[in-house]
């Protein structure tokens, strides 16, 4: 089964880690997320979020673990998903998108699958699941 929706960012909150860091060429952060999404996926994320990158040139690369509640084509639940992807500037390669296995409740329980997510020329933020669940589940 697909499931195409849109998202946005709702909150983007820095994390400071109480680690000290080892210094490389690009700095890491970490973040706090809340994203809201309409259309096929509907429902809200929380997102630990992490990024080795330089905003100057447009160059890292980010792993980011989201906990969804809502539901994927009327079918409702909770669930996990990471996805990650780098940059060199114009391009996102090494691109990874899993739902963890186990991790749905409800309706989505027994969830698999993966997706992709995308930034349209206009801004416009996509997100797809690619998702199978248990017979008999819907």
């Amino acid at each position: 089964m697909i499931a195409d929706g849109t998202f946005q960012v709702s909150a983007f909150d820095p994390v400071t880690v109480g680690v000290e860091q080892v210094a490389t060429a690009l700095g890491v952060g970490v973040a706090t997320m809340v994203k809201e999404f309409a259309g096929a996926v509907e429902g809200r994320s929380t997102t630990l979020f992490t990024s080795a990158f330089d905003p100057d040139a447009g160059v890292g690369t980010y792993v980011a673990m989201e906990s969804f509640e809502g539901a994927l084509d009327g079918v409702g639940g909770t669930f996990n998903f990471v996805h990650a992807a780098s940059t060199s500037g114009t391009d996102r390669v090494d691109l990874l998108f899993t739902i963890v296995p186990s991790s749905g409740t409800g309706g989505l329980a027994g969830l698999t699958g993966g997706g992709s997510m995308r930034v349209d020329d206009d801004g416009t933020h996509r997100v797809r699941f690619e998702y199978e669940l248990p017979e008999g589940t819907s």
